[in-house]
């Protein structure tokens, strides 16, 4: 019986300390390595305005329909960039479901930007992410964009597309995929200047 309960302490001591080490020291550990060397990441990423309120991160992309802000691709995520709803719609390439959602995105998008029925328009414009929350757009999404936002904030669109040039993010480094424009990032500047 003695055996028993040395065996039954050592499982209980081996316990708290491995709870201790694992629940209590270990993730403090990380956190304080994580505020100190990446503080932005490990908060979010989030964008700030000049007021100092937080719009939102820099990962998550948000729905703008109003034609004086750029508008994102479109979101298969919940009813559009729910980020509790993260996903794709999972329609394959055969599904008529998919093929009639980018014709009409196709539409839509063409007569937003006053573009003509045969102009081609980027992947990106007409297709959901697979997560539903991508904060970018293609470059050329957004150059197709400008004369929209421009005519409706009243500015030139050489100024439009100054800003959007400053919004965008190279390559990863400097090689890996294509220059995007995170259009969060980018409304919250139109704002801020005009």
């Amino acid at each position: 019986m003695k055996e028993f309960f040395s065996h039954i302490r050592g499982a209980v001591v081996s316990t708290v300390v491995l709870a201790v080490v694992c629940c209590g020291l270990y993730p403090l550990i990380v956190f304080g390595i994580s505020q100190l060397l990446f503080r932005d990441q490990a908060n979010g990423s989030l964008i700030t305005a000049a007021d100092g309120s937080v719009r939102g991160s820099k990962l998550l992309g948000q729905a703008f329909s109003d034609p004086k802000y750029f508008h994102p691709r479109p979101s298969a995520a919940g009813y559009g960039y729910d980020a509790t709803s993260s996903g794709g719609s999972n329609l394959g390439p055969t599904s008529q479901k998919l093929d009639n959602a980018i014709k009409e995105r196709l539409a839509a998008y063409r007569a937003e930007n006053r573009l003509s029925e045969s102009a081609p328009v980027p992947a990106d414009a007409v297709t959901a992410s697979g997560s539903g929350l991508d904060p970018e757009i293609s470059l050329r999404n957004a150059e197709l964009q400008v004369p929209r936002v421009a005519k409706a904030r009243a500015l030139s669109e050489d100024k439009v597309l100054e800003l959007v040039q400053q919004n965008t993010d190279g390559r990863d480094l400097g090689v890996f995929g294509d220059p995007g424009v995170n259009v969060l990032q980018l409304n919250i500047t139109l704002d801020q200047q005009h």
